[in-house]
């Protein structure tokens, strides 16, 4: 039996002031390393012993996997990081209040913003100091390759052939495999694996730092998946994250 543990990174200092991250790189807030380390906990407590991990470019998902490592003493295993595994590109959005837009736009195209399918928020332009091609981290990175803006289809595009080709060779010769990474990153993960619709999709949310498990035959058949802890407590979690980007009453 293979098993994917797929966790999406604790409480960032933006989604604390619930704004618009994206590849924005923000750091994790008090509440999000304290979210990472019950994570690890809980991992712990389950026995797992990961032989590899993947994460992104971005601090609040590699520091959310090394909480993790931490707490579990695996911080020795092997880590990859890549691009690909970043959050979607939100644009010109990122840095704003969602609340605060969807009192200027409305609650549904807020909505259409942030879970559409193929719907994309308007892009950067080009010299904007957020281009991703201005940055350090990216250098290595084909400049065509880096968005200006995504449509969660875009994140999709680019997270299922990394995938296909890197994490499912892998599992190959591993049984247990984590991935810290981003709400819509992930959510492009699940949808290729379960086969979710473009249309339901737009409603799965990810709560922070709550491990999403994943268990296969070694044909990669998919046998299991079902989130970690206690499910009352992360329905509330998901129903808060839905409930983010809605102006406020």
């Amino acid at each position: 039996m293979k098993k994917v543990v797929l966790i999406r990174h604790g409480e960032s200092v933006w989604n604390m002031e619930n704004r618009f991250t994206g590849w924005t790189d923000v750091d994790l807030s008090a509440k999000g390393v304290q979210e990472a380390h019950e994570a690890g906990k809980l991992l712990k407590e389950k026995g797992f012993q990961f032989d590899m991990a993947y994460t992104s470019y971005l601090k609040r998902a590699i520091k959310t996997l090394n909480v993790v490592l931490e707490e579990m003493d695996q911080l020795w295993i092997p880590v990859e990081k890549s691009w690909r595994l970043n959050e979607k590109h939100y644009g010109n959005l990122q840095g704003l209040n969602k609340a605060e837009t969807a009192e200027k736009y409305g609650d549904a195209q807020v909505k259409i913003w942030r879970r559409s399918y193929d719907v994309a928020p308007n892009p950067l332009d080009a010299s904007d100091s957020r281009d991703p091609q201005q940055e350090a981290k990216y250098a290595g990175v084909d400049k065509k390759l880096l968005p200006h803006t995504e449509a969660l289809k875009d994140t999709v595009a680019r997270i299922v052939p990394y995938w296909t080709e890197t994490i499912v060779p892998a599992l190959k010769h591993q049984d247990e495999i984590l991935i810290a990474a981003h709400g819509n990153s992930l959510r492009g993960i699940i949808k290729h694996i379960k086969g979710i619709s473009d249309d339901d999709i737009v409603s799965l949310n990810l709560p922070t730092a709550v491990p999403y498990l994943f268990e296969f035959d070694d044909d990669m058949n998919l046998l299991k998946d079902e989130f970690l802890g206690d499910p009352e407590k992360i329905k509330a979690l998901m129903e808060a994250v839905a409930n983010q980007g809605k102006a406020k009453k």
